[in-house]
């Protein structure tokens, strides 16, 4: 792209951009719901974007080589759309289909597009996923493709763009390029800056980035700034477009009370008749940049080595993730970790000593760890990103969109229930189970022994989708061989007979608590069956079952989470209509700081009660 803009170049831009405004109005309309408005004020900013700037191949938007668009601001979707069907992958009739069932045109972006790197339309997320395309281009294909985030002004409220603009700027990610469109005016309200524009390049300088305030309407002005941040080294670029919301519509643009409203068909008429102005009925396709070859050579998978574990030895079921991770990074070049400053908690501070390449600290930033893992799995990569289960919370609508993109990422919570000890309630996580088995298409791995939490995190990783792993702080006995199978949806029985009158489910510590009642209640004649449900979702139904017809359906589940939402609801919710008894032995209460054995005991899911509880129920 040169420097200067010829009058032809301009003159083109004008028309594609009033081109998308149009599309952007019409779909808008026929859907009859929609956001014109938003997409009208960056429409000069996509059309500079995608026919002067981004190097790309519009037949194949899935390109290694391509450069990346990330829409956040997701609402303005049908611009988004308006934009690949003006390059040609969309046929135009179907913008008409915006929104419909049967189209994957959807009201926000999801990856069921092959020109959507991840679903976006809650707020706040765009930037963290370009975040992890950009790691992946500079640092681990080092490929020359650059990145661009178009941001609306009103979602630069929200922290998760801060974590990202800090670990960005840490980074030196000078591939990546924000914009952030400065309509002023947001859903209810006008946004708390509006159009002061010393204020957003305050903040942004503040964190370190190159700023470019630019008249987003301004075509010449754009393709400047554009190449001003593909010249800027060592740090990212923002742009920080000054637009009016509604551009080009006389009688909307830069009023309130048009957000979220599609225009009817007598007012489309009118804007679209506006707009017609500016096309130009000789113009052509688009000119597009096809992107750099960048060929990369398919990776060398290796098996993973088998785990060594000595039965005599008690291993944390977190060490042994840590453990874990470094073999398969040894096998496969697409694995890769992400942390946020617990590293030496969560053990993947071994991975990062042995492949310091591949392996992103975020710092105290759990939303940018999963966004920027996000990113990264729409690279190919296969990212680990660990940190205490509790924490994930914090980044809990980052991993709800990551569902929704079904992302290829693999969670690792530690620390997990009263067990951690002391620490007390803030630093336990009680919920997290119900938490991860909530969102569709995320499997659930709750691994007890070293040996079943190596295998699993060899299952995740060649599991195409999301993937969590619940791990525990204390150290645990193995209870497995090496050369054990696991299996995701699997399970294991450890103690039965034909006599069981109970089935005990158990995982993690509670699984131990639940083999010292076994010895206990065997003392006593009584006879009880030990499931170690090592996958929570998907569960292992079939054995459940077999279970239930041998101890006359009746069961007891032992968790150290909270009573709602986990193992003993899915549990109940897999045998759901087999006329199961199930008693739930959970943590029902706000936790205190205490010794691990003290808090399992004063919770109820410790041997004690176990024993207590199944006396009651045989």
């Amino acid at each position: 792209m040169s420097s200067t803009a010829s009058s032809q170049s301009i003159q083109s831009l004008q028309h594609f951009a009033s081109q998308l405004r149009i599309h952007s109005i019409q779909g808008t309309t026929e859907a009859g719901s929609g956001h014109p408005t938003s997409c009208c004020s960056a429409a000069d900013i996509v059309a500079t974007l995608f026919f002067s700037v981004m190097r790309y191949d519009p037949t194949n938007p899935r390109d290694r080589g391509n450069d990346r668009f990330v829409l956040s601001k997701g609402h303005a979707a049908p611009l988004l759309y308006a934009a690949w069907a003006e390059a040609g992958f969309i046929q135009t009739d179907d913008l008409l289909n915006l929104r419909k069932l049967s189209s994957d045109l959807e009201g926000h972006p999801t990856p069921r597009l092959p020109f959507v790197d991840m679903a976006t339309g809650s707020l706040g997320q765009g930037l963290c996923g370009g975040v992890g395309i950009a790691l992946n281009h500079k640092y681990l294909d080092e490929n020359d493709a650059r990145v661009y985030v178009l941001m609306g002004d009103g979602e630069s409220v929200e922290g998760s763009v801060w974590e990202a603009a800090e670990i960005a700027q840490h980074k030196q990610l000078d591939n990546l390029c924000a914009i952030v469109d400065i309509n002023r005016l947001g859903q209810s309200d006008p946004t708390i800056l509006e159009h002061n524009m010393n204020d957003y390049q305050a903040r942004w300088k503040g964190f370190g980035w190159h700023t470019i305030p630019v008249d987003g309407h301004d075509l010449t002005a754009l393709l400047e700034a554009f190449q001003e941040a593909a010249n800027t080294h060592d740090r990212p670029t923002v742009l920080l477009a000054k637009t009016f919301k509604g551009k080009g519509i006389s009688f909307a643009e830069d009023k309130m009370s048009w957000h979220g409203k599609a225009l009817s068909k007598e007012d489309a008429q009118k804007a679209i008749t506006e707009l017609s102005g500016n096309l130009n009925a000789e113009q052509g396709a688009p000119i597009i940049q096809l992107p750099t070859t960048h060929q990369l050579a398919p990776p060398k998978i290796l098996p993973v080595a088998p785990p060594a574990y000595d039965s005599e030895k008690s291993v944390a079921t977190r060490e042994a993730f840590g453990e874990a991770l470094v073999h398969l990074g040894e096998a496969n070049p697409l694995v890769v970790a992400l942390d946020a400053d617990v590293k030496n908690s969560t053990f993947t501070d071994k991975f990062g000593q042995r492949f310091p390449t591949r392996f992103f600290e975020n710092f105290i930033a759990e939303q940018n760890m999963v966004g920027a893992a996000a990113g990264l799995a729409a690279c190919g990569k296969i990212p680990f990103a660990a940190t205490f289960a509790c924490f994930l919370a914090r980044a809990y609508d980052f991993i709800r969109m990551s569902a929704i993109s079904q992302a290829n990422i693999k969670l690792m919570g530690s620390h997990v229930g009263v067990s951690i000890g002391e620490d007390g309630p803030s630093q336990m996580g009680l919920e997290d189970i119900a938490m991860m088995a909530a969102q569709p298409g995320v499997t659930v791995l709750y691994p007890s022994d070293a040996v079943c939490a190596y295998h699993l995190v060899q299952a995740a990783a060649s599991y195409e989708g999301m993937v969590y792993i619940r791990t525990s702080r204390p150290k645990t006995p193995i209870l497995y061989g090496n050369d054990d199978i696991f299996h995701i949806g699997g399970s294991k029985v450890l103690r039965q007979s034909d006599a069981d009158r109970l089935t005990i489910v158990a995982a993690g510590i509670t699984l131990f608590e639940a083999l010292k009642a076994y010895d206990e209640l065997a003392a006593a004649g009584i006879h009880v069956r030990i499931v170690d449900l090592y996958s929570i979702v998907p569960i292992d139904t079939a054995t459940l079952l077999d279970c239930a017809r041998a101890t006359s359906s009746n069961f007891l589940t032992v968790e150290d989470h909270y009573a709602h939402g986990g193992l003993g609801d899915a549990v109940l919710s897999a045998l759901s209509g087999e006329g199961i008894r199930l008693h739930k032995l959970a943590v029902r209460e706000i936790p205190h700081s205490g010794k691990p054995t003290e808090l399992l005991d004063r919770y109820g899911i410790s041997a004690r009660v176990i024993v207590e509880t199944a006396k009651r129920l045989v």
